[in-house]
């Protein structure tokens, strides 16, 4: 895909100066990307033997093969697939499946899979290694790309570590542990250890935000919880829990059907996303790509994005003012860019997190609301933007984060509320309290009173265990 300058690759004996896709294809490689590179449009069957027609240069479909590679390939992972279904109606665990699946159909010899559990819940990622493990019984070599160094422990033998597109060292994964790769990756040392704020405001003054009995039919039900000025509290939960509708609710894109929000004491009535800033709530999106950014727009254009209104006086932008803006916050949140007028698809992972943070930020926002903030982001970058975070919420924001990366909210939120099926199962002080401690709550059987979709009763507020169905 992307041509060397200089060097060779040597493919099961064959010296390679330059390699081109099908060379690679033919060789045994196959490619599993980020964003799977699937056909939407197309049926599980004809993506997963997309490659043999292709490697084959056949212009004729013949049904009854891509049928028959597409059954031997989910056969030899063991997995249930339909063959018929379309990849756009499918979950992201099932297209994770699929682009496997089209990988091992040609005989791969190699394949590299590039950050494939971004966008897994922690069982689809038990399932995901469980077929790894598969493959390299059956001899197959896997390269794994990814910035969750715990699983990088975990499944592979021998790790490589690189730092601005240079090797820094390899050696057998028994040779690391979590401290020494953030030393390679980073060329620094990074406390992660927890080190949740404490909220500003006292136990006697009015939330900056209380929710409650907030209902989203077939979403969540009856929940109930506050937040404080300079308060940050985590919200997670399992696949199907609600916590993401929550988030969406509250910034007003699926208005809750029941309940009432509170900001700073006074009624909010949010309806829409106007609604949502004009009470000053902010919301960094799970997806930054395909929700948060315009990617063929420039840093700069991303940023003023919330605040163009702002910005025009009389139909024109005062662009001396944008021009400020934009570099306070290049600045502020260390944008690594040589310019602001290169597009945003342009910059790594952090620093577009950090361009949609700066677009929210810009609004002067009391309330922020960040979905996965440090999804697929390198470790240097994911404790910088930790640190930003604090550094927000001793400034006098109150900030939700919603994760499934637990070491996150362990680290950096006071409270954690816990949803299952819509509601809010309990809320937790972060003090004392562990990982395996919160894994085996999220795991936990779901309590009688919990599991129904039912309008729900919030608990009282000393447990402050609120409820919501979905």
């Amino acid at each position: 895909v992307v041509q060397p300058d200089e060097g060779t690759v040597t493919l099961n004996g064959r010296q390679y100066r330059q390699i081109r896709p099908i060379d690679a294809i033919r060789e045994g490689i196959q490619v599993i990307y980020q964003d799977f590179s699937l056909f939407p449009n197309l049926t599980v069957a004809e993506n997963i033997a997309f490659n043999y027609n292709l490697a084959r240069k056949k212009q004729l479909v013949n049904w009854r093969d891509i049928n028959r590679i597409a059954r031997e390939a989910i056969a030899k992972i063991g997995v249930d697939l339909d063959l018929g279904a379309y990849v756009e109606d499918l979950p992201v665990a099932d297209k994770q499946i699929i682009a496997i699946c089209r990988a091992i159909s040609q005989s791969a010899r190699l394949v590299i899979m590039d950050e494939p559990t971004t966008a897994l819940t922690e069982k689809e990622v038990r399932a995901l290694f469980n077929i790894i493990k598969t493959l390299q019984r059956e001899g197959i070599a896997i390269l794994f790309v990814s910035h969750k160094l715990n699983e990088v422990l975990e499944i592979s033998e021998k790790i490589t570590i690189m730092r601005n597109g240079r090797n820094v060292t390899d050696g057998n994964t028994a040779g690391f542990d979590r401290a020494s790769l953030v030393k390679h990756m980073t060329g620094r040392e990074i406390n992660e250890t927890n080190a949740a704020i404490v909220p500003q405001a006292g136990n006697g003054s009015v939330p900056l935000l209380q929710a409650e009995n907030l209902s989203c039919r077939g979403r969540f039900a009856d929940v109930s919880f506050s937040l404080a000025a300079g308060e940050i509290i985590g919200i997670t939960g399992l696949l199907g829990s609600g916590r993401t509708e929550l988030a969406l609710s509250l910034f007003g894109i699926r208005p809750a059907d029941a309940g009432t929000i509170s900001i700073e004491g006074r009624p909010a009535e949010i309806r829409s996303v106007q609604d949502a800033v004009r009470h000053g709530i902010g919301y960094v999106p799970e997806d930054r790509l395909s929700e948060g950014l315009f990617l063929e727009r420039s840093i700069g254009s991303n940023i003023v994005a919330g605040t163009l209104r702002r910005l025009t006086r009389r139909g024109l932008i005062n662009r001396v003012a944008g021009e400020a803006q934009i570099r306070k916050w290049v600045e502020n949140l260390h944008i690594n860019t040589p310019s602001h007028e290169l597009p945003v698809k342009s910059l790594s992972g952090g620093n577009q997190q950090r361009v949609v943070l700066a677009k929210w930020l810009a609004i002067n926002p009391k309330i922020l609301i960040m979905n996965g903030p440090t999804v697929g982001v390198d470790v240097g970058s994911k404790a910088e933007i930790h640190q930003i975070i604090r550094d927000l919420a001793r400034q006098g924001i109150g900030v939700i984060i919603i994760s499934d990366d637990l070491p996150e909210l362990l680290q950096n939120c006071c409270r954690i509320l816990v949803m299952r099926k819509g509601r809010v199962l309990e809320e937790l002080p972060t003090e004392g309290l562990s990982e395996a401690d919160l894994t085996h709550r999220l795991s936990a059987t779901v309590p009688a009173q919990a599991s129904a979709p039912a309008s729900g009763t919030p608990a009282h507020s000393g447990q402050r265990k609120q409820v919501r169905p979905s």
